[in-house]
């Protein structure tokens, strides 16, 4: 007689524990290309473990962000897609705490599937490890859940935690800035990972088209330009913030231009915008017209090609730009600060 099984296991339930060793076996490399050498524990630990250089910093303030990729995800798993869904969600969070002036130093994160395929996690934690080279930042930690019933065996969901340091008197809040300082624009390359709800109704329903779809005004598919990971601001904005006063920095996200930078203006101060003043990429007109959004509302949805602006006194925004050139970074001159109450125009 056969042996009969007497008792489930957690297998049965629906989570594979040997898949997720083999997952680890497979992220392992990627994951430790990433380390500092302030990384003291392997991965495995209980704990990521990261040695702060005390003697580089006089009064070290650590600055914390956390983030996901909302539903971009969906498009990659429409695409079938994985390995750049991770450099979003270290971008969404690196960016963040850039934005106080703060150097990246270690990035957790966390995966929760409805089925653990080994090669598809590391996949993702590739794309989670190569945000992590370009931020310059150490992978030192994340969780993978194995979670069915909950998500489909398709589905899964990805979020981030970054910590960075910044010297206290370096932090970046914004209190300094004056009507006439001038706004520097930093390109977005693309979507970035914010406002893909209304990106996917438009493109996906009511355009009809699919993630296959090639667009010539795109000059790919749908699915590459939905895709494009999030832009990582660390090697243009860290050598700045080493030789010149910045005086604010924002981060253009959900809200665009419209909602994220009166959060670092002080009381008294609005922005104006010059509209034509930078190259927007095709996908924003290709959403605006397809979907008949109004104006107001693509530019307080999407960055709008802008992804990071940093604020400079009139006298410093010339050499600002030029050093940026200098190191193949391109830059726009997009607006200035006037007297208002906390709002921003656009002309």
């Amino acid at each position: 007689m056969a042996e009969q099984k007497t008792g489930l296991t957690y297998a049965d339930a629906g989570v594979d524990i040997k898949a997720g060793d083999e997952a680890v076996r497979l992220m392992r490399s990627a994951v430790q290309s990433t380390f500092r050498p302030e990384v003291l524990a392997d991965i495995g630990s209980f704990g990521g473990l990261f040695a702060l250089n005390t003697a580089k910093y006089r009064e070290p303030v650590l600055v914390s962000g956390t983030d996901g990729v909302g539903t971009k995800l969906r498009v990659a798993m429409l695409a079938g897609r994985h390995n750049t869904i991770g450099i979003d969600a270290v971008a969404m969070c690196v960016n963040d705490i850039l934005a106080q002036g703060a150097e990246p130093l270690f990035f957790l994160d966390y995966l929760a599937v409805g089925k653990l395929v080994p090669e598809k996690v590391a996949d993702i934690v590739a794309g989670v490890a190569e945000g992590c080279r370009r931020a310059g930042c150490s992978l030192i930690g994340g969780e993978t859940a194995e979670m069915p019933g909950f998500y489909g065996p398709e589905e899964y969901d990805v979020a981030g935690f970054a910590v960075g340091v910044v010297e206290r008197d370096k932090i970046i809040d914004g209190r300094n800035i004056v009507p006439g300082d001038k706004l520097i624009g930093l390109p977005s390359s693309g979507l970035h990972s914010n406002g893909y709800s209304l990106a996917r109704k438009v493109l996906l329903d009511l355009g009809g088209y699919s993630v296959d779809t090639k667009l010539e005004v795109l000059g790919r598919t749908v699915g590459e330009e939905l895709l494009e990971p999030t832009r990582i601001y660390s090697r243009a904005v860290l050598p700045l913030l080493e030789r010149f006063r910045i005086k604010g920095l924002a981060h253009i996200t959900g809200g665009g231009l419209t909602e994220n930078i009166p959060r670092i203006l002080p009381d008294g101060t609005s922005v104006r915008i010059r509209m034509g003043a930078w190259p927007v990429n095709p996908v924003f007109e290709l959403i605006k017209t397809t979907g008949g959004v109004e104006k107001a509302e693509m530019l307080r949805t999407f960055n709008s090609g802008i992804g990071m602006v940093a604020v400079v006194s009139d006298g410093e925004t010339g050499a600002v730009m030029d050093d940026l050139a200098a190191r193949g970074e391109k830059s726009y001159l997009v607006g200035e600060v006037v007297r208002g109450e906390g709002i921003v125009s656009y002309i």
